[in-house]
């Protein structure tokens, strides 16, 4: 009785035996993978000089002798820009930017009309930076040269005042990006003498551009 138990024992170890090996063998053969490795995206920051370009729409409202004449000169413009920006950990971005425009935002009636032929700023920017995406607002000095015309004798002045805005910029690759913005601009008023009388302009400004950030 003791030789039967002894043997089942056997027979039984060696049929666990067997039955191990294939699956050890299985186990070693089946190629080992591993989760593919996440390659982290690169993080835009927006710091560092640009330099671009920029189109767009103006409208004004004449002031002193010009508003009561209704002189109020739109128009389309065109020029260039360039600056500076820094993106702080916290991702607000600072920055100063410099720019100016030509254009043709002029207007008339009979005897006297009135032209601005250049407009240029340098603002402050302040935004929040969302990845790719820069809201922000900006502020800051303005100047223009607004020629007026009376009776055929005219005269040229460079007018300064200040300019307030906002505008939306978006990173299109590394290094180029598009913007839309906003100013509303008050460039006060100077005496002209062909007038005799003060004029002055405020306009608005809508544009578009683009710039290369190095």
């Amino acid at each position: 009785m003791i030789r039967l138990v002894a043997r089942c024992a056997l027979v039984s170890a060696f049929a666990a035996a067997g039955f191990a090996v294939p699956a050890a063998a299985a186990d070693m053969a089946r190629p080992q993978t591993s989760a593919p490795a996440v390659v982290p995206q690169p993080v835009f920051s927006w710091t560092g000089f640009y330099i671009g370009g920029n189109a767009g729409y103006g409208w004004g409202t004449g002031e002193d002798a010009l508003g009561v004449a209704g002189i109020d000169p739109k128009g389309a413009f065109g020029g260039g820009q360039l600056g500076f920006n820094y993106q702080f950990g916290n991702n607000i971005v600072a920055g100063l930017e410099a720019d100016i425009q030509g254009g043709d935002l002029s207007a008339g009636a009979p005897g006297l009309s009135a032209s601005l032929g250049t407009l240029g700023t340098v603002r402050g920017r302040l935004g929040y930076a969302v990845g790719p995406v820069l809201p922000y607002v900006t502020g800051g000095f303005a100047y223009g040269n607004m020629s007026v015309d009376t009776l055929g004798a005219s005269q040229s002045k460079t007018l300064t005042g200040w300019t307030a805005g906002a505008g939306l910029e978006y990173a299109l690759t590394e290094h180029w990006t598009a913007k839309t913005e906003y100013l509303y601009t008050d460039l006060g008023s100077k005496f002209y003498d062909t007038l005799g009388a003060s004029a002055g302009t405020t306009s608005q400004t809508a544009r578009i551009g683009i710039n290369y950030k190095f």
